[in-house]
């Protein structure tokens, strides 16, 4: 089912677990994100990213294809712009049939953020498309943002922030960062700011930069109050591992069966991520958004 993520967020907010949101930039990738998520019997979001669409993952191609996976299977899937940042992209991301938008104006001043995803939800939410803001600022891994706690969420702006803006869910800062960290380091999460955060705002919660964070804060993170979790490059990661053991085993192995492994252990990855973070089984399956809602 092709859906917003609006309902699938809802769901996991009022039933305290969480859906991946899997950043997808071809046929193989998105294929095994939906098939391990309709195998699991969980809901599941499909991310891109602006700079992904613009290298390879063409919405023109992406959107239609993703739309039609999705109507294949009985669990809820949603299509999401991940890191929006201008108007253009996310009039864009409507007019090409995404179910869901992030408007990320994180690096802007507070009042000019606002401003921004106000414009945004107003648009969106005529059009049924949920919208993701982000209060605080989730940066970059390998130039230690996750440290730097002047950028972290601030619980007492976040409802002025809410509702102000109108957003469905909110992405926000607690120690976590974008790609990879440095060898062998495991961010530190500041897991009371996240318990302030839930327990004022009571919606749906974003964990950006969930690849590379440990199972332990992950799940930690899903018992207190994150409803959504971005993953990116830990997927990639799963791909590259795959296909480079199975070129170790066989050079001669042809471009068909490198794209087979490829999307093998990526459907493998989610799969295992789906039981991490406790989604199997969960809205959607069997059921209908009318049936959640009432």
């Amino acid at each position: 089912m092709y859906e917003s993520m609006k309902y699938i967020l809802k769901d996991a907010n009022e039933h305290n677990y969480a859906v991946m949101a899997v950043n997808s930039v071809n046929m193989e990738m998105a294929r095994a994100v939906i098939s391990a998520a309709a195998e699991k019997h969980s809901p599941i979001i499909i991310n891109i990213g602006v700079g992904q669409m613009k290298k390879l993952a063409h919405p023109s191609e992406m959107v239609p294809m993703i739309k039609e996976m999705a109507e294949r299977v009985d669990v809820p899937v949603a299509l999401n712009l991940d890191h929006g940042s201008t108007f253009e992209d996310e009039v864009a991301a409507m007019r090409w049939g995404f179910s869901s938008v992030m408007i990320d104006a994180s690096s802007l001043p507070y009042e000019e953020n606002v401003a921004r995803v106000s414009n945004i939800v107003a648009l969106a939410h005529a059009r049924d498309i949920c919208v993701e803001g982000e209060l605080g600022h989730v940066g970059q891994a390998n130039v230690g943002d996750n440290e730097h706690l002047d950028l972290y969420t601030n619980v007492a702006q976040a409802r002025d922030y809410v509702n102000r803006t109108g957003i469905d869910a909110l992405a926000v800062a607690i120690g976590t960062a974008h790609g990879d960290y440095p060898k062998g380091m495991v961010p530190k999460l500041d897991f009371d700011r996240l318990a302030e955060l839930k327990a004022e705002l009571k919606m749906p919660l974003v964990l950006h930069g969930g690849s590379g964070s440990g199972e332990e804060n992950i799940r930690k993170a899903v018992a207190g109050g994150i409803n959504k979790i971005n993953v990116c490059t830990d997927a990639f990661h799963a791909a590259e591992k795959a296909m480079k053991a199975k070129w170790e085993e066989n050079p001669n192995t042809n471009y068909l069966e490198i794209m087979m492994t490829a999307e093998a252990a990526i459907k493998k990855f989610v799969m295992d991520y789906i039981d991490l973070i406790g989604s199997a089984n969960r809205y959607g399956y069997g059921a209908t958004f009318s049936d959640s809602q009432e």
